[in-house]
């Protein structure tokens, strides 16, 4: 597995518990020690169990030689990064393309290469002749198996996905791929086989769709709150439609994290290229970027219209709750825009490794909700974490000094909120 990152580490720990031998390998020797040591460098729940099992049995190994990792292996999967080229928003391909030429140099028998890491349609295309050119004497079959982790339920994604994916041109690799794979044909997962294009672009497929999905129910939240409806029965009206299905109908301040965002936009710039744009998802893209300054735009309007020299409290920064990962997080636009307009800022995030390296400088990181809501003249809740819907409307309203609270995430129930005395607002309700 090429990459310790968040895909090849929970890819490779999850084939390990399937009793496959993995040795991941990565070019950070830093990282490989921590994993060596037990450190994991992502939080992802139940991930730290899973690599100290298999570590500990001898099923998962970590390590910087290529050459000695990929030896006598019938596979090796690319989980490297693909992020957001600048400029231009097309997927940067560099590390796949270098990491497949690297392997095929060091391959010392047949193999198949496999692309886990997230690519537009034709990348795999690519990767073979890169690997053909690179060693025309290996035979090495290329073939695609994106993932569908979602960050916070990764174990359980893999462990009992709703599909496996693979995109083969040869029977030797789809053969090596079922035998990978085999330990889901016990649970009866469907096992997709197409064509290496048709295997990406379903990933970008699957991933476009449910970012148009939250971006859609965000503008119904908009538009009942015009109305004055209640959009958490809208959603609930539509969800039960089989055709639609409940998920990814709950309205927020926009969707982040490492998937839908670049995805949306590397698909939305292969489609320009190839003659086919994708329009209603370049308006996807659009109105999720647009939604979250419209969020802090909101919270200032909750002030009376202005925030200089108050204290904002916020609760949850990361893009969603069971994870530490902040890209393109609601916060990371939401937070700057609160302390350029001359907010203080108190947060509580129970997950902030990532968060104090990208976040402003100025906030104050406090110990828990409560003492985030210390003196605070307004609260905002960003990331829906459990711990937070737990929380006593008396306690809190105790801990504030004023009593503005802005639920970007609807947790709390409007009625008890401003029973406790709060001038309440969240999300598409009335």
């Amino acid at each position: 597995m090429l990459g310790a990152g968040y895909v090849g580490l929970v890819s490779g720990a999850c084939f390990a518990e399937f009793g496959v031998d993995v040795c991941i390998v990565d070019t950070d020797p830093s990282k490989i020690e921590a994993l060596r040591q037990g450190r994991i460098p992502i939080y992802e729940p139940g991930l730290d169990k899973l690599v100290e099992e298999n570590a500990r049995d001898g099923r998962l190994t970590f390590t910087t030689e290529l050459k000695e990792a990929i030896r006598g292996a019938d596979a090796v999967f690319l989980a490297v990064g693909t992020p957001t080229r600048r400029g231009d928003g097309h997927a940067d391909l560099t590390y796949v393309f270098a990491a497949a030429e690297q392997v095929a140099k060091a391959a010392e028998g047949p193999l198949v290469l496999v692309t886990k890491s997230t690519v537009p349609v034709g990348t795999g295309r690519k990767v073979k002749e890169i690997v053909t050119a690179a060693r025309p004497d290996v035979q090495i079959d290329v073939a695609s198996n994106p993932e569908f982790l979602r960050e916070g339920n990764a174990i359980g994604d893999f462990m009992r996905p709703d599909r496996v994916v693979i995109g083969v041109e040869s029977e030797r690799a789809a053969a090596v791929l079922k035998r990978l794979y085999r330990p889901l044909y016990l649970i009866e997962t469907p096992v997709v086989q197409t064509s290496i294009e048709t295997a990406e672009l379903i990933k970008y497929a699957a991933n476009a769709f449910l970012a148009v999905k939250i971006t859609f129910i965000n503008q119904m939240a908009d538009l009942c709150e015009r109305a004055g409806a209640n959009v958490h029965d809208v959603a609930r009206g539509m969800g039960l439609d089989g055709r639609i299905g409940r998920k990814f109908l709950h309205a927020g301040p926009g969707y982040g994290g490492s998937c839908f965002p670049k995805d949306t936009l590397a698909l939305a710039r292969t489609a320009q290229e190839l003659g086919a744009p994708v329009t209603i998802v370049e308006q996807t893209i659009a109105a999720n970027d647009a939604r979250k300054e419209q969020m802090a735009e909101r919270v200032i309007a909750a002030c009376g219209g202005s925030v200089e020299g108050k204290t904002i409290a916020v609760l949850g920064v990361t893009f969603k709750p069971e994870t530490d990962d902040m890209r393109d997080a609601p916060s990371l636009v939401i937070l700057p825009a609160l302390a350029a307009a001359g907010a203080s800022i108190r947060a509580y995030d129970p997950q902030t490794g990532h968060a104090r390296q990208v976040l402003p400088a100025g906030i104050h990181w406090a110990d828990g909700a409560l003492d985030a809501a210390k003196n605070a003249d307004a609260l905002v809740l960003i990331t829906e974490w459990n711990e937070f819907r737990a929380i006593s409307p008396a306690k809190l309203k105790a801990a504030m000094r004023g009593e503005v609270v802005c639920d970007l995430r609807n947790v709390w129930d409007p009625a008890q909120m401003r029973e406790a005395g709060f001038a309440y607002s969240s999300i598409g309700r009335p």
